[in-house]
């Protein structure tokens, strides 16, 4: 019989504590560094917890993660919000195929628009709406909101050192796998 007490049933199916996940690597890799692990393990967790968190914000405004990332996209181009779809694309990691495909989707939804460029009759341009900024606007809103919540309980300066502490993480894996930015495979 375990000293450990068991879980309730309503439990048994949920994730272990990180203590408990770590506790289980040591007792199965003794050169664990358990410190090391606590901080990856942290940091994967909240990033799959903050990632549906987004999703289900996005879910509330009509929108699909795969539609968020386009309309940041676009954004991000700078005004007039426009790009052809290979570089949107190649900015997503995406294939050319599903590019279309989300485009396709998108504007049927109003959130994009597909012309051919002015300039250059054979050249597609997707430009952002009047309704996908709104989307991406409202989403930003959301997210804003979130975030703020979710750092409400840090100082300034301990947001300043914990952004700094993540920036130089992100940094050494950017330097150690320069290809990681992009997907493996395509989201939708």
């Amino acid at each position: 019989m375990s000293d450990t007490p068991e879980r309730p049933a309503s439990q048994e199916a949920q994730e272990p504590t990180l203590d408990e996940q770590i506790a289980a690597y040591q007792r199965e890799y003794r050169d664990l560094d358990p410190q090391v692990e606590k901080v990856v393990s942290a940091l994967g967790r909240l990033n799959r917890r903050m990632n549906v968190a987004y999703g289900r914000q996005l879910a509330d405004l009509g929108i699909s993660n795969a539609e968020w990332e386009v309309l940041k996209t676009l954004v991000l181009s700078g005004a007039p919000y426009r790009l052809g779809p290979g570089e949107l694309a190649k900015r997503l990691g995406l294939t050319p195929a599903a590019m279309t495909h989300r485009i396709d989707r998108m504007a049927g939804e109003g959130l994009v628009t597909r012309d051919r460029d002015e300039n250059n009759r054979v050249r597609v341009i997707v430009e952002l709406t009047d309704e996908g900024r709104t989307k991406w606007l409202e989403a930003m809103r959301m997210a804003t909101d979130f975030e703020e919540k979710l750092l409400q309980d840090l100082e300034p300066e301990e947001r300043v050192a914990l952004g700094d502490a993540l920036i130089r993480l992100l940094r050494r894996v950017e330097l150690s796998q320069p290809d990681a930015g992009g997907r493996l495979t395509d989201l939708d």
